[in-house]
């Protein structure tokens, strides 16, 4: 899992960073940066959990990343700002 999720924030690293330079391409870069970087930090986190109730927090907590993460990709999509297969990778990964 942590591969996966290194990967996904490398990938989101590079899409902030082909992003318009605009108002809303710099809005949206800035909210889907930490939502989608922070996903393999927390995942990360949970396999040091020292609780079963810890593990799931973290885990819980990632997910809800996945979940910002999410609609701030389906924006980008929907607004025409980014070609829905250039985020393909990102929103159905295999």
């Amino acid at each position: 899992m942590s591969l996966r999720t290194k990967q996904m924030a490398l990938r989101i690293i590079k899409l902030v960073d082909a992003l318009p330079k605009t108002i809303v391409g710099n809005v949206i870069g800035k909210q889907i940066i930490p939502s989608g970087t922070s996903v393999g930090a927390q995942f990360r986190e949970a396999k040091r959990a020292r609780s079963k109730a810890e593990f799931l927090s973290k885990v819980q907590s990632a997910m809800q990343e996945l979940e910002k993460t999410s609609y701030w990709l389906e924006l980008l999509v929907e607004s025409k700002i980014v070609e829905s297969r250039r985020l393909d990778c990102l929103i159905y990964p295999s």
